[in-house]
């Protein structure tokens, strides 16, 4: 009679080996991962641009000093919008800084600044309600009528911001445009992120 071995058995499985095929995988993987980060970088120099807020004028969406990236081949093919995010060099003067401005009047509009609102084509525009009421109408005093590729622009932080209604800056034909900011960067984790759109 055979004694049977009672109690728990462990059967060791094999070691899985690690075989060309996974090796192969893996290196797909690290090359497709190496030409996405090569591209990302040649297409932002290329197509973009990199360059730091000057002034609290856009507060509080974007700081003095923080940087920012500028797709500059959008308007190629588009047109600004209203709520677009744009660097410009007013007047076209290619020795100015980059102006960091919200679009708020596009070509055919006709705007004004009435007791601190805006009002486009009679009608007071609703905005974001932290911007606060506008102490200077500037050239808005009175009626304006946007001409074609001409767009009104102004900060978000209304009362600190030298924009279209200051006679030094005016109205922004697209072609003194840079072009749109599309990302801004942080060493603060919670505050990077695309710019968001009013």
């Amino acid at each position: 009679m055979s004694r049977r071995n009672k109690g728990l058995s462990f059967s060791r499985k094999p070691r899985r080996q690690l075989g060309p095929e996974f090796f192969k995988e893996l290196f797909s993987w690290v090359f497709i991962v190496f030409i996405s980060a090569f591209l990302a970088v040649v297409l932002m120099y290329v197509f973009g641009a990199r360059t730091n807020v000057i002034g609290n004028s856009m507060e509080t969406e974007l700081y003095s000093g923080q940087e920012i990236l500028i797709n500059r081949m959008v308007y190629t093919i588009s047109s600004p919008k209203k709520g677009d995010v744009v660097a410009f060099q007013p007047n076209g003067n290619e020795n100015s800084h980059y102006y960091i401005k919200r679009v708020v009047g596009i070509p055919g509009e006709t705007l004004q600044i009435i007791d601190g609102y805006l009002y486009i084509d009679g009608k007071r525009c609703i905005e974001d309600p932290s911007f606060d009421k506008m102490a200077d109408a500037g050239i808005l005093e009175n009626e304006l009528k946007l001409g074609k590729e001409e767009y009104f622009v102004l900060g978000d932080n209304r009362n600190f911001s030298e924009d279209s209604r200051s006679g030094n800056v005016g109205v922004v034909k697209q072609s003194y445009m840079i072009g749109k900011v599309w990302f801004k960067l942080s060493t603060n984790l919670e505050d990077l992120g695309f710019v968001k759109r009013k």
